[in-house]
Order: structure tokens, then C-alpha cells, then sequence
């Protein structure tokens, strides 16, 4: 009879939790991480396989071109807390680089794009 405290799913394999693979940590390093904020591999960087999980490799592999926080916890299929947790590692040892989205706050005021569009118009 098969024990019901094995971490196998019969279609997927080994389980591994999410929380083993960070360690039980449960928030990232540094400032945080927006969903939409985009991921980039820094190249040339070498990445030290002795204190970098699988996980990490197929981050730096999937950020060769840019990609959202989001686009990879769902390619990588973990939670965003993971994801976040794990570029944050990739930041630390400078193998990554985030460029953040512009906050709304800053963007300019779109009444003033009208008048300015307006203006260029009438030359």
C-alpha cells in the first residue's frame, strides 16, 4: 500500500514545494518587484552553479530578451512570490537586470498631449 505522505503526483512526477526551493524565505531582497516589471540576463555575466538552483538557470535563459515578472511565473509555473524571490537572488549576484514600468504618476498628463497635438495642428 503507497504512503500517503510521499511527495509524487503519478502524471507529474516528484513534488517539490515551492517554499524548499527559497529556502522558506518569503520576501524577496531589495525594492520590490512590480508584475509587469521586465527581467533582462546580463550578458556576459557567469553564474556560479554551485549556489544557483535549476531554476535560476532557466530564468537567465528565458530573460535573454526581456520578460514581465508575470510571463515568467506563469512559463516557470510558481507562484509570483517564488519568481520574485528568485530574480531577486539573480539581482543580488548582478546576473539580471529589472527595468521597472513607468509609474502612472510620472507619465504625462494627457490633457496637455491634446493641446500640444492641438497646437502642432494648426501650424
Amino acid at each position: 500500500m503507497p504512503s500517503r505522505d510521499r511527495w509524487l503526483d503519478q502524471d507529474a512526477g516528484p513534488v517539490v514545494r515551492p517554499y524548499a526551493l527559497i529556502r522558506g524565505r518569503t520576501r524577496p531582497t531589495g525594492e520590490s518587484l512590480d508584475l509587469i516589471a521586465l527581467v533582462t540576463a546580463v550578458r556576459g555575466a557567469k553564474p556560479d552553479s554551485v549556489d544557483l538552483d535549476p531554476e535560476h538557470f532557466e530564468i537567465l535563459r528565458q530573460c535573454r530578451l526581456p520578460a514581465s515578472v508575470a510571463d515568467l511565473a506563469a512559463d516557470l509555473d510558481l507562484p509570483v512570490g517564488v519568481i520574485r524571490i528568485l530574480i531577486a537572488d539573480l539581482r543580488d549576484r548582478s546576473l539580471v537586470r529589472i527595468h521597472h514600468p513607468v509609474a502612472p504618476a510620472q507619465l504625462p498628463d494627457p490633457r496637455v498631449l491634446r493641446e500640444v497635438a492641438d497646437g502642432l495642428r494648426r501650424l
